[in-house]
């Protein structure tokens, strides 16, 4: 299928798959390349199909014209060009190489078809697409299959570098700074970081808790920049403040994995409360921390503390290499969670337990911590005011608030250890109901008060191939 004539009025398509700065600046050259190759060949670029920061390779699952689903390639400028091109509106194709046209294989065929019934030429400025006889489309066909192999590739290489990264608690990398930290991921940004601070303080507020509109419509109020320079909402102050990052802890794929090589910006028991305050007010468990035994179970060989992580076999408590274990101990986290919430509800039913628990949820001197801890909190709500109608400078704000804070952080462990606001709730009504609608931070703390040196996980017994042994979580004598 030799061409008998010269474009007129031909498309340049030009493509490049990351472009997160919106510089363009692999696409204008790719451009600059394009036209100079039609200049030579005599073509007359009619019209410029640009995508950029768009892939030929990723696909995503969409609504096909008969209402099936199917897993497609994206790529509404490449769709626009074929359409031109088989209604004749464009007669002719011209690009940098054959992988910025197609990664994946369908797209490359849909191509070939539009060429081979409207005799249309279609070139790339490499020569690496030649589709006007049986011998090019034919290499074509083995070239995007290799680009496909190599993308395909590269995103298995990605993957289980993020989950390194992930394991030995390290940033990720690319993507959008996050609020808070510099672009690398390791250094607090002083003035973000009091932000955050600021929209925990309110979530938890004991008198009266801020919305997070209300929180939003304040810091624009106050001229508080975001990261992208984007109006303070809502959805992004929930979004900053329950990022495990902000706690020092490092996610992958939804999953806090561990501790993470960072400072924290908020104390772990602050971010905990925070996601849960905010769970109950959308009705719905927290999802932030699913790993709910982290600090409840220790390695019955090195003794040292199991993280929640997210390996290549699922979810697990393990002695984590990354931050100084043994990693010789791993149990399957849904499985020991189910065990220890068993061993936890056979507790909370029996008589005398109960009595005990219901007399510590009652005693004087937490009554009197927690009206000191009120106090307290409602203090750092004035001085906030006072600092914002610069009634003091900020090293005298700093200086109180450094006070106050560690007098709010001693009443809480001091709560906490007598007994937690997730246990009063459960005994005030059914217990096993109950159970299951505390958040996965409020039942690591009613373990902890149940068994405050928690569980000794010992190793697996190989002999019983891979059958879950509950005999390996042992409550921990004080």
């Amino acid at each position: 299928m030799k061409q008998t004539y010269t474009p007129k009025k031909a498309i340049l398509l030009v493509r490049i798959s990351d472009d997160k700065a919106e510089e363009a600046r692999g696409v204008g050259r790719q451009e600059v390349d394009g036209r100079k190759k039609a200049a030579e060949l005599g073509w007359t670029i009619a019209e410029v199909i640009t995508e950029n920061d768009t892939s030929a390779f990723k696909r995503r699952r969409v609504l096909l014209p008969d209402g099936s689903t199917a897993l497609r390639t994206v790529r509404p400028g490449f769709r626009d060009a074929l359409d031109k091109l088989a209604s004749g509106l464009r007669d002719g194709l011209i690009a940098d190489d054959l992988d910025r046209v197609a990664r994946d294989p369908r797209d490359l065929e849909d191509l070939i078809d539009v060429v081979e019934q409207r005799n249309v030429p279609a070139i790339a400025t490499t020569g690496s697409m030649k589709l006007d006889d049986d011998a090019g489309v034919t290499m074509a066909r083995i070239m995007c299959s290799i680009a496909n192999k190599s993308s395909r590739d590269t995103r298995r290489r990605v993957a289980r570098t993020h989950l390194q990264l992930a394991e030995e608690g390290k940033p990720g990398g690319g993507g959008f700074r996050g609020y808070g930290y510099s672009r690398s991921g390791m250094e607090v940004i002083p003035e973000e970081a009091e932000a955050i601070r600021f929209m925990a303080e309110r979530i938890l507020d004991p008198v009266e808790p801020w919305a997070l509109n209300r929180i939003a419509a304040d810091l624009e109020r106050r001229g508080v920049p975001t990261a992208t320079g984007a109006k303070w909402s809502g959805r992004s102050v929930r979004s900053i403040v329950t990022k495990p990052s902000v706690a020092g802890l490092r996610a992958h794929k939804g999953e806090v994995v561990g501790e993470a090589v960072w400072s924290p910006i908020l104390d772990r028991d602050v971010w905990e409360q925070v996601c849960a305050a905010l769970a109950e007010r959308a009705g719905t468990n927290d999802v932030s921390l699913k790993r709910w035994l982290t600090g409840a179970l220790r390695c019955g060989l090195s003794g040292d503390m199991l993280a929640g992580w997210q390996g290549n076999h699922g979810p697990r408590y393990w002695c984590a290499t990354p931050q100084g274990g043994c990693g010789r101990i791993a149990i399957q986290a849904d499985r020991a969670e189910r065990e220890v919430s068993a061993q936890v509800l056979d507790l909370l039913t029996k008589p005398r337990v109960l009595e005990r628990l219901t007399a510590l949820t009652t005693t004087s001197v937490t009554q009197d911590v927690r009206r000191e801890l009120a106090e307290d909190e409602a203090q750092l709500k004035q001085l906030a005011g006072m600092w914002a109608r610069k009634e003091l400078t900020f090293a005298e704000y700093r200086e109180a608030r450094a006070i106050i804070e560690t007098r709010v952080k001693e009443s809480r462990a001091l709560v906490h250890a007598s007994a937690p606001r997730a246990l009063r709730t459960l005994l005030a009504g059914d217990v096993r109901k109950g159970w299951e609608g505390l958040t996965p931070a409020g039942k690591r703390d009613v373990v902890l008060t149940l068994l405050p040196n928690g569980y000794t996980v010992g190793p697996h017994d190989r002999s019983k191939g891979n059958t879950f042994d509950p005999g390996r979580l042992k409550p921990r004598a004080a």
